[in-house]
């Protein structure tokens, strides 16, 4: 039996479902963001004090662990750019002038790109995992019974450590990208790393760095928000767990690759 096929009228309510959820994750976030910096600001007055003990455990989680990986696809990515950049100038016998597209590749779009990227599949993920998992297990509702904020115990680390630790690794990216493809551009050209990353600074000023870091703060918070908000939003035992936390990956990529390209245009108007 043929399935049928869904009526004008359905197509429109499913539209409107999913804009309607849309707009609740939406404004879901913005009250996780305003009630995070209300609790880091004021959770000492309200003798509900950020615990130190758990920003420094999420960093250690988030970007002390994730530096070998880090650091492997940031090298890459600076190697294949290299590879690539000296095989198009090449053609026009302008190949030693890659270093003008290694540097700014690198640290205004591929290290914050990357490195938000592995975080949010890592991280982001762990996280929407992490709560929906308590919210199943009703320990969420445990934590307001015994009168403790579950933002202020549950997301306001987990966001500190982001926003601290997403910059540094990015940063750290950035030096390794540049150091790889340096390394195949003096194999390859014979240009010396001396001359690679005299060039390298003499292109590069300090509002090319806090591009990328600045695009990295961004992507740290957007990581955080949509991976509580799966979260938070779990329905149906582990299977919807399983769900939440594909979901939390694909849309804090799509939000971090979107993001990327608005900051990109906007910069460079």
């Amino acid at each position: 039996m043929a399935e049928q096929k869904p009526t004008a009228s359905e197509r429109v309510e499913s539209v409107g479902k999913s804009t309607v959820g849309f707009v609740e994750a939406m404004g879901n976030g913005g009250i996780i963001i305003v009630e995070s910096a209300y609790w880091l600001l004021f959770g000492v007055r309200e003798r509900q004090a950020v615990r130190l003990s758990a920003i420094i455990q999420q960093m250690m989680e988030i970007g002390v662990n994730a530096i070998p990986i880090i650091l492997m696809l940031t090298g890459t990515i600076g190697v294949m750019l290299a590879i690539q950049g000296i095989h198009t100038l090449r053609i026009f016998g302008a190949e030693s002038r890659v270093t003008v597209g290694i540097a700014f590749s690198v640290v205004r779009e591929f290290a914050p790109l990357i490195t938000g990227i592995l975080v949010a599949g890592r991280s982001g993920s762990a996280l929407a995992a992490r709560i929906g998992t308590m919210k199943i297990n009703q320990e969420i509702d445990a934590l307001k019974v015994m009168g403790i904020n579950p933002t202020r115990f549950l997301v306001v680390p987990a966001l500190v450590a982001m926003l601290v630790m997403v910059p540094a690794l990015t940063l750290m990216g950035m030096f390794m990208g540049l150091f790889a493809a340096g390394l195949y551009v003096n194999a390859d050209l014979g240009i010396s790393l001396a001359a690679y990353f005299y060039d390298t600074l003499d292109i590069l000023s300090l509002d090319d760095m806090w591009h990328g870091l600045g695009k990295s703060c961004i992507f740290a918070v957007l990581i955080a928000v949509i991976g509580v908000v799966n979260g938070a939003g779990v329905q149906g035992g582990a299977e919807g767990v399983g769900k939440a936390t594909t979901r939390s990956v694909v849309q804090a990529i799509s939000a971090i690759i979107i993001t990327d390209m608005i900051f990109a245009f906007v910069a460079t108007r």
